[in-house]
């Protein structure tokens, strides 16, 4: 989103439309094998994660010790939604 610079450039723009299609086509996909509450969940733990850390990579967002054990905190509670959803 934010390459696209509110939508001025066409690029960025139509990448943005197209990754965002295919996630929800994955999630669909997840939705097969998973329960709706792991992959949704999953889903959005996990691409509130990757995006916090792109923008800490690429676009050289602050990366403090707060956002950092967020973003662990994320990702174990993640982990353990689809450890709990997991059939014995």
């Amino acid at each position: 989103m934010k390459l696209s610079a509110g939508f001025t450039k066409t690029i960025p723009s139509i990448m943005m439309f197209v990754f965002y299609l295919a996630s929800l086509a994955v999630l669909t996909l997840a939705l097969k094998k998973i329960d709706v509450s792991i992959a949704y969940a999953v889903w959005a733990g996990l691409g509130t994660a990757l995006i916090a850390t792109i923008g800490i990579v690429y676009f050289h967002e602050s990366a403090t010790l707060l956002k950092t054990i967020s973003i662990l905190l994320i990702i174990a509670g993640v982990v353990g939604l689809h450890l709990s959803g997991a059939k014995s």
